[in-house]
């Protein structure tokens, strides 16, 4: 707790207030305090190299068989941006360092009012010796000294070390914890900065502007792969950090060239996936000019899964910039971009990719392995918890942003009726609690009709034996992947988060899960929050499943290994849930972890000890998200912007509703009361 959270919450009423003023004292351990030079980084380092002909940098993609210029887009090589080195550290540092400079401290239990008292401090020198503490009474009380006197090895010291003030007596051996409490906020505030500078050192620019950061930016690292790209799921935590810094042009920047990629054309063996499309990262590249001898220019290479590991597309890239464009404009407040006719054009795109009419019967997204965070094979093909909860947030985005015209109007429709759907279909049949698991001990099977209550036609003996034991009696969660006969019983941190965070859940089930959480702290966070998933998978399991992939082995990496970026998500949902002291425990955590291990990506063993055995080193979206959940905690104001409430009027929008024939038979009536809990 800093200096200024110290007195600004007092509340209780005592006959005098006690204040502590110091300059140089070794009772605090503090100096005076002389303010560092702000950290900055220069710009032309992470710049690509490039020569400017006609005195102007030159700007491609590549891939651009088609060019359509439309009048409503803007031009990406000319920039009136301000955004630069000067904002330094940015706000919340300024704000740490304006705490210390202040020399105030508040003896425990003893309130202070500043408004209608005079609270001025004097500075007194150490003189022959004598270390004073000059503790400063109410209007009508004098100032007393207390005094400890040292001559040469002799020391006068009170008995127990306690001293008597106006009948109440002070124990100097609090002001030892006090010494502590001050070190510990010099060395976060240390940790702060120099992951500041590590998040500023990892910025990727295009044309002479900052345009994203790059995965992870390890000096070390002799085959960085495609560490060195700007993922756009990657690139969240950072925006986020730089939104709630102040710094929203990189965050613009990004949404702006990302959206520029999305029109590309793209193929796999000959293959073309559907319009919309996002990029899962882009590299900046410098490559000769056509025609030119010795003149680059700066070039776009997207990735949309062509050159991935298993050429999958990324499902959840679109969904992430339609969430990071609502906190764009939440945050700045400029609600202008949101607005532009490309982007709108760009939202549409990505809906109607996801939205388009099938084969499948569930209103979840049907995907494949490895289209998500989790990007290799791990089981979770079908419908997993992380692209449905990233859908129903990206749909919620989409319905504020989107403008309602003659255009839009029945993609607004389709986007309501799917978020009623898509809510019912989670909360009933995903959710996982002590009652619902015996319910399903006790499932009959092969039941064919429309009342039928096994409706996937789950057999009783998919219950693995670790549940049984493992599930507490209050609480619960949502399972990893539902699909007929089958159900993933795994509990994956991402999508049970953003399930709690874009109010998918309802309010009983989004406060059960952070129950769970809270008591399985040992097994879901033990010594470094988060793990991805819990459980592993193990022996012919793991051999089954993940191929025998080596990365995955059990207890590490995706297959139950603990991410440190999970920690922006897990703050976010614990302040909507007004347990901020869960997310406070689990960056102290990690706060004491990451900067002596070089922020590593990931931790591998059931308890999260050991750094990932083939983790990169300073991982990007590690740095930011530890800064992104400090600067949360700091602002809870700002993280309500950044999350939903319940929205009861979904709860009554059903397409069935619609039907003017008999046949259909809403099953939600029956639930409706589980519903509305």
């Amino acid at each position: 707790m800093n200096t200024s959270s110290c007195i600004g919450i007092s509340t209780m009423k005592p006959c005098c207030r006690f204040l502590i003023g110091y300059r140089i004292s070794s009772i605090f351990g503090v100096s005076n305090f002389k303010s560092r030079d702000l950290v900055t980084s220069n710009l032309s380092k992470s710049q690509s190299k490039s020569v400017l002909r006609n005195g102007e940098a030159r700007c491609k993609v590549i891939g651009y068989n088609k060019c359509v210029v439309d009048p409503n887009r803007r031009t990406f090589c000319v920039s009136d941006s301000s955004w630069g080195p000067a904002k330094g550290l940015g706000k919340s540092s300024f704000r740490v360092y304006k705490a210390r400079k202040r020399g105030v401290l508040v003896i425990p239990n003893v309130a202070s009012d500043f408004r209608n008292h005079s609270t001025s401090i004097e500075n007194h020198v150490n003189e022959k010796g004598f270390e004073r503490i000059y503790i400063q009474g109410g209007l009508n009380v004098k100032p007393l000294v207390i005094e400890r006197i040292e001559s040469g090895n002799e020391a006068v010291k009170e008995e127990d070390n306690r001293v008597d003030v106006n009948g109440l007596g002070v124990n100097l051996d609090n002001l030892k914890h006090l010494d502590e409490n001050v070190k510990a906020q010099r060395e976060a505030s240390k940790i702060e900065e120099e992951a500041w500078k590590l998040l500023r050192d990892s910025i990727v620019s295009y044309c002479g502007n900052p345009v994203g950061t790059v995965a992870a930016n390890d000096p070390a690292d002799k085959q960085p792969l495609n560490y060195d790209q700007v993922f756009i799921r990657d690139f969240a935590p950072s925006a986020l950090a730089f939104l709630l810094n102040g710094e929203g042009e990189i965050v613009k920047n990004f949404l702006l060239h990302t959206l520029q990629l999305q029109s590309w054309e793209k193929t796999v063996d000959c293959y073309s996936p559907g319009q919309g499309l996002m990029p899962a990262s882009f590299k900046v590249r410098t490559v000769p000019l056509d025609g030119s001898d010795g003149a680059f220019e700066e070039v776009l290479d997207p990735d949309f899964g062509e050159s991935a590991i298993g050429r999958v597309a990324p499902v959840d890239s679109g969904l992430w910039w339609i969430i990071l464009l609502r906190a764009y404009g939440k945050i700045t407040g400029d609600y202008a971009l949101q607005e532009r006719v490309d982007v709108q054009t760009g939202i549409r795109l990505i809906l109607n990719l996801c939205l388009t009419d099938g084969f499948d019967m569930f209103p979840s997204l049907l995907v494949t392995d490895g289209s998500c965070m989790i990007d290799r094979r791990m089981g979770i093909h079908g419908h997993p918890l992380e692209i449905q909860a990233l859908f129903y947030a990206a749909l919620r985005c989409s319905r504020e942003m989107l403008i309602i015209n003659d255009g839009t109007k029945n993609l607004v429709a389709a986007i309501n009726n799917r978020l009623s759907a898509l809510s019912f279909h989670v909360r009933e049949y995903y959710w996982a609690d002590m009652k619902k698991i015996n319910e399903i001990y006790r499932y009959k099977t092969e039941e064919y009709s429309a009342d039928a209550v096994n409706k996937f036609n789950i057999y009783p003996d998919q219950i693995p034996s670790w549940l049984v034991d493992w599930i507490p009696n209050e609480g619960g969660y949502l399972i990893g992947n539902l699909e007929p006969g089958h159900m993933d019983f795994r509990f994956f941190t991402l999508g049970n988060l953003w399930a709690i965070v874009s109010s998918l859940g309802t309010p009983k089930q989004n406060e059960g899960i952070l129950n769970l959480i809270e008591a399985k702290w040992d097994d879901l966070v033990a010594h470094m929050p988060l793990k991805i998933c819990y459980p592993a998978l193990e022996y012919e399991e793991w051999h089954i499943i993940t191929g025998s992939d080596p990365k995955n082995t059990p207890w590490s990496y995706h297959n139950g290994g603990s991410w440190p970026t999970l920690l922006w998500q897990f703050t976010l949902a614990c302040i909507k849930m007004g347990r901020p002291e869960l997310a406070q425990k689990a960056v102290s955590m990690a706060e004491q972890r990451l900067s002596v291990d070089k922020w590593p990506e990931y931790y591998d063993t059931r308890s999260g000890k050991f750094i990932g055995k083939q983790s990169r080193l300073n991982q990007t979206w590690t740095i930011a998200g530890f800064l992104t959940s400090k600067m949360l905690l700091e602002n809870p104001e700002k993280a309500s912007l950044l999350f939903w409430e319940e929205d009861y009027e979904l709860l009554e929008t059903c397409v069935c509703a619609l039907s003017k024939t008999g046949r259909k038979k809403c099953s939600r009536i029956a639930a409706r009361t589980k519903i509305l809990v």
